[in-house]
């Protein structure tokens, strides 16, 4: 029984999260010959401010990035 678990930045609509969810348990199918009745898929949505990286937080990340004068 396959268990996958997607952690994502929150903004994703309903739409690509499904998305997600068929692709994904669509290779585990393909590549693997997992069966999709017995794929659970779990997506967590993290707000920006919860997830670093780069030795910052997402948000400050993007306002950076964002900014040409940083």
């Amino acid at each position: 029984m396959p268990y996958v678990n997607i952690q994502i930045t929150k903004g994703a609509s309903r739409e690509q999260k499904a998305e997600l969810v068929r692709e994904v348990t669509g290779s585990l199918a393909r590549i693997l010959g997992k069966k999709p009745e017995h794929t659970h898929i779990v997506i967590q949505e993290i707000n920006e401010e919860d997830w670093g990286f780069a030795g910052l937080l997402t948000d400050d990340w993007k306002r950076q990035a964002s900014d040409p004068n940083a």
